[in-house]
């Protein structure tokens, strides 16, 4: 009687004792798991990552426009490369970062009128905010049209001064361009349209392959060939953009056609958009301008170990962009 009983105790021993241990397992493995999912929420994570890659991937290319036309010209010589890179780094400093910055507002008021439900507001807003990025536009090319003389204000030497004058001159159109389009990609972007926007970032720069590779190769405009095609492919990436919005099924509530309304939204807009460009360019400024500030004060030589620091220099405002 007493050896079975012992067998029982010991039987049932064996047998609670794993069961206990499994399941002190287990919520060990749902404390931990909890621990984790209270810090990094997977879902909310692939959601951000699904919708800011597109994004990131279609600015890309968007760059890549001014990028392809530069390394064409390189194939000129190191003057056209000097001064096409230094003329690209005052096209980020002065244009990029001020018309980003400018387009900032929309990222607050189309939000706001989205989450609203004050569809019709958005068109508005993006019509004001061209009207803000046009203005400025022009003030920007008029401190482009003085160029040179900044840049030999700056101790640059003549001979780049003049050949990044000559890039900017011939690059007007595409500072437009590029304000609206930054505009219509704010507006895309607070609807949540991102992914069909890669694919309208790509046809633009691959038709910019065949255009610049066109002027500046097979043409006598030569280095000028570079700015020039730059803007045409600017401008086609906005009618690409413009033709989708204004065709578009998803943007019939948010889109309603050009109005004098939008006028009337000017000033609200750009109490809104200066400091967001003020931010956006001085971060530009402290950034990427590290590089190009010890450009202008080097008075580079041209040669190879100089040309050499111009892409690198190019590049690292690739990757600060």
């Amino acid at each position: 009687m007493l050896g079975s009983k012992n067998k029982s105790c010991h039987g049932s021993a064996a047998t609670t004792t794993p069961l206990l241990l499994g399941d002190r397992e287990e919520v060990e493995d749902a404390q931990h798991e909890e621990w984790w999912k209270r810090i990094l929420d997977m879902d909310e994570a692939k959601h951000q990552l699904l919708f800011s890659l597109p994004m990131i991937v279609t600015n890309l290319l968007y760059y890549l426009i001014t990028l392809v036309s530069v390394m064409l010209v390189g194939h000129l010589g190191d003057l056209q490369l000097a001064g096409s890179t230094l003329a690209n780094s005052w096209f980020s400093v002065t244009g990029v970062s001020l018309m980003v910055g400018l387009s900032g507002a929309l990222e607050t008021l189309c939000g706001q009128g989205f989450g609203a439900k004050e569809y019709q507001m958005l068109g508005i807003y993006l019509q004001s905010s061209c009207i803000i990025s046009f203005v400025f536009s022009i003030i920007i090319s008029i401190i482009w049209f003085y160029t040179q003389h900044i840049l030999v204000l700056l101790h640059q030497s003549q001979d780049i001064a003049k050949t990044a004058a000559l890039y900017m001159k011939f690059f007007f159109p595409g500072l437009f361009a590029y304000g609206f389009l930054q505009n219509i990609l704010r507006f895309l972007q607070t609807q949540s349209v991102v992914t069909p926007l890669v694919i309208l970032s790509a046809i633009p720069l691959l038709i910019h392959i065949g255009i610049a590779y066109v002027l500046v190769e097979k043409t006598g405009l030569g280095f000028v060939g570079a700015p020039i095609s730059a803007s045409i492919s600017l401008w086609i990436a906005i009618v690409l953009l413009a033709l989708y919005v204004i065709y578009g099924k998803n943007f019939k509530l948010t889109w309603e056609g050009f109005s004098t309304q939008s006028f009337h939204y000017v000033l609200p807009t750009l109490k809104l958009a200066l400091p967001s460009a003020a931010m956006v360019w001085y971060e530009t400024l402290t950034n990427s301008t590290f590089s190009l500030l010890h450009l202008l004060k080097s008075k580079l030589l041209f040669n190879r170990k100089n040309a050499k620091l111009l892409r690198f220099q190019f590049l690292e405002n690739l990757v600060f962009l």
